[in-house]
């Protein structure tokens, strides 16, 4: 019986490959090589097997097979195949070998990886770049990718799980956020974030969720996970086109072939429509950029689509905006919104204290919950979920949470532990069962404030204006502590006069 792969030594392998790339060119960079060579050694042995089992069960007809093969998920034609190029490997052309096949799998699928204009998800992407060295040095390595990746085997039957080529691919962009420094919050979100908002905003069956800037779709996959079967349907967008292509490999590789995902700016333009109004979804996530800059203030006054008719954010901080998008995305009666914002969100003034004060008179803000810091890449600053229901009723009833202190330290970064996010989780539950009433207070974790109190706070949403986390200083013993002065000067003196005895035998 054939040995099959575990998630940790498919891990391994995909991780051990990143060594040609190290040292040569920046990780935000390299992870699209990566993940494009992840991508196609997949759908390469996904079609091998298919055709295989085609042939055993048409008694080795190929042209019955070859018919087969074009109703299935993925067409990869047969000099676009990772076996196709690994027997290939040692052409002086390689690089451009890869391209063509690229260009090639992309015509093929053009349905299914292309955006609306007819770019493909590999259009950023250059195999026979000079930035991979002179030809010798490019050669080489991508003769050593190509070696590395042919270690694996991905077809359905020699895997433990049916999630873990998925499951690799998010490893793979945990790490490379991880090495990619500040660009890392562009693509990805930490996976205990996701995590957190999909439980908070957990989706019934037949549920319309959407990611308005879903970065590689992480967050997007986490939600949809959460409903607990596969009747769901995904839809995201994502301004930049390299992010994008990501997102789009990522859902194919969990086996949402059917998500959308289009390439495009979220406020300026956005692409998730039924004819020309915005599709309305049961639950909307998303962690948006945090308050970005020339985010299209301008183009907001006169918005076709009236997102901002509560008030335009200022032109600095775009932060607003894409709440603002997500509500009005938000099926009215029962829609949910779950979305991460930097703490300035919460109680900056102006135009932005206006927005938020008729979002709150609106009632549908559910709950405020602060995060640790250093949980995001790219950024030591701690962050907030907000949620809002509109579905909340008659309940003007806001959860307040400090989950600031929940986390586990890390070296480099601060991790949110399975007891974190459950605590945070059943709390916000209680709530919105109606089990926690005006006023009930958690010691230094959560408070349950009205809309009286809110208002007496001019709207300011501050978390520590309803969570007390004071703490105590310890009385000091101001006798003991003149004690152990006075014994700290008695063992001073006698050292003094040691040290002047040495000096005296030496003659200083």
């Amino acid at each position: 019986m054939t040995k099959k792969l575990s998630q940790k030594e498919i891990n391994n392998i995909v991780w051990k490959a990143c060594d040609t790339f190290r040292g040569v060119i920046d990780p935000s960079q390299y992870k699209d090589y990566i993940l494009t060579m992840l991508f196609l050694k997949y759908v390469s042995d996904v079609q091998k097997d298919k055709y295989n089992e085609y042939l055993k069960k048409y008694n080795n007809d190929q042209e019955r097979a070859d018919r087969a093969m074009k109703h299935e998920r993925f067409v990869v034609p047969q000099h676009c195949s990772f076996a196709y190029l690994y027997d290939h490997r040692n052409e002086a052309n390689v690089g451009e070998l890869i391209n063509i096949a690229l260009n090639d799998i992309e015509e093929a699928n053009r349905e299914k990886i292309s955006s609306e204009d007819g770019s493909g998800i590999f259009r950023n992407i250059d195999f026979n770049s000079s930035n991979l060295g002179d030809a010798k040095d490019k050669n080489t390595r991508l003769k050593n990718l190509l070696i590395d990746f042919s270690a694996l085997d991905l077809t359905p039957s020699h895997l433990e799980e049916s999630d873990v080529i998925g499951d690799a691919y998010e490893f793979l962009i945990s790490n490379f956020a991880s090495d990619a420094g500040k660009k890392a919050g562009e693509f990805y979100t930490p996976s205990e974030v996701s995590t957190l908002i999909a439980k908070l905003t957990k989706s019934k069956p037949g549920a319309r969720i959407s990611d308005p800037t879903c970065g590689s779709g992480s967050l997007l996959i986490k939600a949809g996970k959460e409903v607990g079967s596969d009747n769901f349907s995904l839809y995201g967008q994502e301004a930049n086109g390299s992010t994008w292509a990501l997102a789009v490999m990522n859902m194919f590789l969990h086996g949402f072939d059917n998500a959308i995902v289009r390439w495009g700016d979220t406020i300026r333009n956005p692409k998730l429509k039924e004819g020309d109004v915005l599709m309305k979804f049961d639950t909307v996530v998303a962690n948006p950029p945090f308050s970005l800059d020339k985010w299209g203030a301008d183009e907001a006054e006169s918005d076709r689509y009236n997102r901002f008719w509560r008030g335009v954010p200022p032109k600095s901080k775009g932060d607003w905006a894409f709440i603002s998008h997500m509500i009005e995305t938000a099926y009215e009666g029962h829609g949910k919104v779950g979305v991460v914002v930097p703490h300035g969100v919460l109680f900056r003034g102006a135009s932005e204290g206006k927005i938020r004060k008729r979002t709150i008179e609106d009632n549908i803000l559910e709950a405020v919950i602060g995060l640790p810091a250093n949980l995001f890449f790219g950024t030591g600053i701690p962050a907030a979920i907000l949620i809002f229901n509109k579905g909340k009723g008659s309940n003007e009833n806001v959860l307040f949470i400090d989950a600031s202190q929940q986390y586990e330290a890390g070296k480099n970064q601060n991790k949110l532990r399975d007891s974190d996010i459950d605590r945070i989780v059943e709390t916000y539950r209680q709530f919105n069962e109606g089990k926690l009433k005006a006023g009930v207070i958690e010691e230094k974790f959560s408070f349950v404030a009205t809309f009286g109190e809110i208002q007496e706070n001019d709207f300011n949403l501050n978390i520590p204006r309803y969570v007390d986390t004071f703490e105590e200083e310890a009385e000091v013993d101001i006798a003991a502590v003149q004690k152990e002065i006075e014994k700290l000067e008695g063992e001073l003196k006698i050292v003094q006069l040691e040290l002047d005895k040495y000096l005296k035998e030496l003659g200083a």
